[in-house]
């Protein structure tokens, strides 16, 4: 035994327990807004009671655990505490990377380890809508920033006459729409455009509601319980699905119907997590996120419906690609990729 390999596993361990455990207060940040009360400006755990109306010594103990990890600054001169413009872009902003929600997410599908544990026993699923609401509620504000930066400016002109059509004026399905962000985001940039919304999840259609009502989007965007295999109305110019086609039990089911509802000239946007067919190029820290993910969430949804699929988080361009060509569609090509998404361009 090497006896230098054991000190560095035990240091990468020592990282990742203190990571876990972090997860709890950097999620108890996010709901007492302690991140945003702390981008105000520098203060002492006293001080910072004042701002916030929390008790001093809870608040010490958390500035000071944040303060290890770098998620927040310290000066030892003065004992004050204060976020940096980066630390508050990614922690304080709702616009930003959001980086609270990621953690709101894990939260919530730890709390369905036990079920997990037994369905690994079992080979049985466990849905998307057994989750605590943590896991949708955040999977949306964590996603959503991404959407904002990337689907209007570069998703939809890298695909061929898109732009255009939704310019001018098209129809759209956004199919597991979840709470409807990315189908709001569309129709704001594109006013002559109509977009319907499906998502299984009624409770999250219900919110996705209430958000084109905030919005005042109604009279354009509308939301429908459904499947994607079963989403209703035909002849869209464009049809969207982010991050959702791998965990579906029924993946072909869900293009087969997608092919039905395009029109002849129609386009399927299809954005799914980053991944290499190769599945030792996924060993990194975002395929290691994702597979994480994917063990609690998308393997045991696609397994808990019908259709005998269960492709996870990191299923690769070959597996999608399969399943997309099993369904009749011809063209199909990456359009674009981020660190953390590959777009997909898919036309009849």
């Amino acid at each position: 035994m090497d006896h230098n390999k054991v000190t560095e596993f035990l240091g990468r361990f020592v990282t990742d327990l203190g990571a876990a455990g972090a997860a709890g207060s950097v999620v108890i940040g996010h709901r007492l807004g302690l991140y945003r009360a702390l981008a105000q400006g520098p203060a002492t755990p006293e001080r910072f009671a004042e701002r916030t109306g929390c008790h001093p010594r809870y608040l010490t103990e958390w500035l000071l655990g944040q303060a290890a990890g770098g998620y927040v600054s310290y000066d030892p001169q003065t004992g004050e505490f204060w976020l940096t413009e980066e630390q508050a872009f990614c922690l304080a902003d709702p616009n930003g990377p959001n980086v609270p929600a990621a953690f709101l997410i894990v939260l919530g599908y730890l709390r369905a380890e036990p079920r997990i544990t037994q369905a690994f026993r079992t080979g049985e699923g466990v849905a998307w809508h057994e989750h605590e609401e943590d896991v949708f509620v955040g999977c949306d504000a964590f996603y959503r920033p991404g959407y904002v930066a990337e689907l209007v400016p570069s998703w939809i002109p890298a695909l061929e006459g898109v732009d255009e059509k939704l310019a001018a004026g098209a129809r759209v399905a956004d199919l597991g729409c979840g709470l409807g962000s990315s189908s709001l985001l569309l129709a704001e940039a594109y006013p002559r455009t109509t977009v319907v919304g499906s998502d299984y999840h009624t409770e999250s259609v219900e919110l996705a509601r209430k958000k084109a009502d905030e919005a005042d989007l109604t009279d354009r965007v509308t939301f429908e319980v459904a499947t994607a295999q079963t989403f209703t109305g035909g002849d869209y110019d464009l049809v969207m699905m982010f991050d959702c086609l791998h965990d579906m039990g029924d993946p072909l089911g869900a293009a087969k119907r997608v092919r039905q509802a395009l029109a002849a000239d129609g386009t399927w946007l299809l954005v799914e997590p980053y991944a290499s067919d190769r599945v030792e190029d996924n060993f990194n820290p975002v395929g290691r996120l994702f597979y994480s993910g994917s063990t609690f969430l998308c393997v045991p949804n696609g397994l808990s419906q019908p259709g005998g699929y269960s492709l996870g988080a990191q299923a690769g361009e070959s597996a999608i690609r399969e399943v997309i060509t099993d369904a009749g569609f011809t063209r199909f090509r990456t359009a674009a990729q981020t660190p953390f998404n590959l777009v997909y361009e898919i036309r009849p």
